[in-house]
């Protein structure tokens, strides 16, 4: 993987404000993956809207780790229960399409 497309976590935490073992700690609970290339770690760009959240879950609303952790396992929750409604739906319409022909 080319570091060109990836978030150097020094730079991200410079530009947050926040001190780069907020996101080590987000590593150890398992809500983040850092990648290390050269002695230097990055962030995948798809995680930032989710780390950005956290942040402003810790530094905003200061919900600790544990809290954010909880919090991100029930969001995970619903939108697998959101992607299940949404194919049931489907399967139901498609249903209902073939019961009425």
């Amino acid at each position: 993987m080319s570091s060109k497309n990836l978030i150097q976590i020094r730079q991200f935490c410079l530009y947050h404000e926040i001190e780069n073992t907020f996101i080590t700690e987000l590593h150890n609970y398992g809500l983040v993956k850092i990648i290390i290339q050269e002695d230097d770690e990055y962030l995948e760009p798809e995680q930032l809207p989710s780390v950005e959240k956290m942040i402003r879950m810790h530094y905003d609303l200061k919900i600790n780790m544990e809290g954010i952790d909880a919090i991100a396992h029930l969001l995970n929750k619903i939108e697998v229960l959101q992607q299940n409604l949404t194919a049931s739906q489907n399967k139901l319409r498609l249903y209902e399409e073939n019961k009425s022909e």
